[in-house]
């Protein structure tokens, strides 16, 4: 199986910054992890796009956060990392932490999320 284990939320001032890191561990039998990326859900809102990043390394951005957040892989490590900077208030919810990953066997293709962490934005 596919385990996505998420780390770096907490606590910031507006205007600071956080990095936060989502690693795929995987069993003996690897899967093939298509796109990784990072979504976000407020209270009262929908869950949304922050970022995402596929293999060859292209990059998605939710448009609220083009310019100040930041999205890379680690293929060899399955690993990605979503620097934060300027973040404001609007930026605090729950990231989730997802992937897109295809098994050779009957298995096919699968959607894993992570278990999610806070992200807080003080004024």
């Amino acid at each position: 199986q596919v385990y996505l284990v998420e780390s770096g939320g907490g606590l910031v001032e507006s205007g600071g910054s956080l990095r936060l890191s989502c690693a795929a561990s995987v069993g003996i039998v690897s899967p093939t992890i298509h796109v990784m990326g990072w979504y976000r859900q407020a209270p009262g809102n929908q869950r949304e796009l922050v970022a995402s990043i596929d293999r060859s390394g292209i990059t998605k951005y939710g448009d609220s956060v083009k310019g100040r957040f930041t999205i890379s892989r680690d293929n060899a490590k399955n690993t990605i990392v979503l620097q934060m900077n300027s973040l404001n208030l609007g930026d605090s919810a729950v990231y989730e932490c997802k992937a897109v990953v295809e098994f050779a066997d009957e298995r096919g293709w699968l959607e894993v999320w992570g278990q999610g962490t806070l992200v807080t934005c003080s004024s």
